[in-house]
């Protein structure tokens, strides 16, 4: 028999991975806490859409309620518990589960930010694994609907990247590595923290910027403005990560010290990034937009404080200041509270 699988979050990312592990034949289960997306899961499928062909299909597969979790009790025990949940309902998630875990069951974080440590709070470290998931771009667009809009990975770029906190690589991490490799390009990490911070950094240069302009990713890349504060943004919490000890990985091609050569106001390689920015555009669809500026639009509560707000948490704990990253947090809330509107000024000076 193979692992038992739950997906806890059956949102955007949930939905996608384990949509392909339901269409070759995983044990998978989905919970969520949507009651429309749920019934639609199980009365029809999981519908998945990309950019090719291959990448457009309908997974049978079974997802729950939370009301319905405590019936897990009367089955076979959970084994792998893929925690995709948004950063701030990462503690009640994982309570959620973890009576239900098999005996060498664990949980694995499939999510935005760094939420190992929440979830090794609630079960221990030796039952938490984490999982980076980088330039995925995909959207939960209705009940049981989720679209792809950016190309596969494949050779050119390893999309997850899964590791033990303590640096070693396991079977289980093998296993996680398995069952996403038949989603696209996958390997096991030695270097977890390093890669959730570079991650983190990936998204604090973009998520926020979409969500406070109302921009997609392709408007953000072909705007000198947006350009230039990625940059910033990058810059800032690479020289945090740094500080804080972590081996920080390439960030969007570049290399970390490049990003804070780009904050420090070199002007070659601000103009080598601002030209790639824009032949990234190329190929991805219009409609391709981040995570927060997905919630933004669906009127749901962001991950800023989690993303940039975290960035500027830590640097203010080691002694060094993240103005652009505490300014976006500001935007990014005037927008999520209804006190502003989505625009270009709200982080034109910034």
């Amino acid at each position: 028999m193979g692992n038992r699988i739950a997906i806890v979050g059956a949102g955007a990312v949930g939905a996608y991975v384990g949509g392909y592990m339901a269409r070759d034949g995983e044990d998978v289960t989905f919970i969520d806490p949507w009651p429309e997306h749920v019934k639609a899961i199980n009365e029809k499928g999981i519908t998945l859409s990309g950019l090719t062909e291959p990448e457009c299909f309908t997974a049978q597969a079974r997802a729950i309620s939370l009301t319905e979790v405590q019936s897990l009790s009367r089955e076979k025990p959970i084994d792998i518990a893929f925690i995709c949940m948004k950063s701030y309902d990462t503690a009640w998630a994982t309570t959620l589960i973890k009576d239900y875990l098999a005996p060498t069951g664990f949980c694995a974080s499939l999510q935005n930010c760094i939420n190992e440590e929440t979830i090794a709070d609630i079960v221990g470290w030796g039952r938490t694994t984490g999982c980076i998931a980088a330039k995925i771009a995909v959207e939960l667009t209705g009940p049981a609907e989720v679209r792809r809009g950016v190309p596969l990975g494949g050779n050119k770029h390893t999309v997850f990247r899964a590791g033990e906190v303590h640096g070693r690589v396991s079977p289980r991490i093998l296993e996680i590595v398995r069952l996403l490799s038949s989603v696209d390009s996958a390997k096991a990490t030695t270097n977890l923290w390093g890669e959730r911070w570079s991650k983190l950094t990936a998204n604090a240069m973009r998520n926020g910027v979409c969500a406070a302009t109302g921009y997609g990713a392709n408007a953000c890349d072909n705007e000198e403005i947006t350009r230039r504060l990625s940059i910033r943004l990058a810059g800032e919490s690479v020289k945090i990560g740094q500080a804080l000890g972590y081996e920080l990985e390439t960030i969007n091609k570049f290399a970390p010290a490049d990003w804070v050569a780009g904050l420090e106001g070199d002007a070659a390689m601000i103009a080598k990034m601002e030209a790639d920015m824009q032949a990234s555009s190329v190929g991805r669809s219009d409609d391709s937009r981040p995570s927060m500026a997905q919630d933004i639009a669906k009127q749901r509560r962001t991950e800023i404080l989690a993303i940039n707000g975290f960035v500027a948490a830590k640097g203010k704990e080691i002694g060094i200041d993240a103005p652009a990253n505490a300014a976006l947090v500001e935007a990014v809330r005037k927008v999520e509270t209804g006190a502003a509107e989505q625009s270009l000024d709200l982080v034109r000076h910034i």
